[in-house]
């Protein structure tokens, strides 16, 4: 009886050490550097993009805490659209990305979450 199970244990363990293994996956460096200049550009002037720093806009929230306050997926659409936010009488200028744009910052968010 134990050996009907074997397989369907295997099967399992492999499945879950597959996703692991691509969990750990190293981020590829050109999509990471993409951006990273993206966020610089267009986010830059107001948030502190990187890993460290102040946000020179103290209304506008450092990049590595965004996934503190929004599961940075649900991003994704709002990219796609353009934001419209106001950071308490500092408005944000509107922008809108492309899917490859997008993914690109996503993948930079979420290098510098902490």
């Amino acid at each position: 009886m134990m050996f009907r199970f074997a397989p369907l244990a295997i099967t399992t363990c492999l499945l879950l050490g597959a996703g692991a293994a691509a969990a750990k996956a190293p981020v590829d460096a050109q999509l990471l550097k993409r951006g990273r200049a993206i966020a610089q550009e267009n986010c830059g002037r107001c948030h502190a993009v990187g890993p460290r720093g102040v946000s020179t806009n103290p209304k506008s929230p450092p990049f590595r805490d965004l996934a503190r306050k929004y599961p940075l997926h649900d991003l994704e659409e709002a990219l796609a659209e353009g934001i419209v936010v106001g950071h308490e009488g500092v408005e944000m200028p509107q922008f809108r990305l492309s899917a490859t744009q997008i993914e690109a910052l996503l993948v930079y968010l979420n290098s510098v979450q902490r």
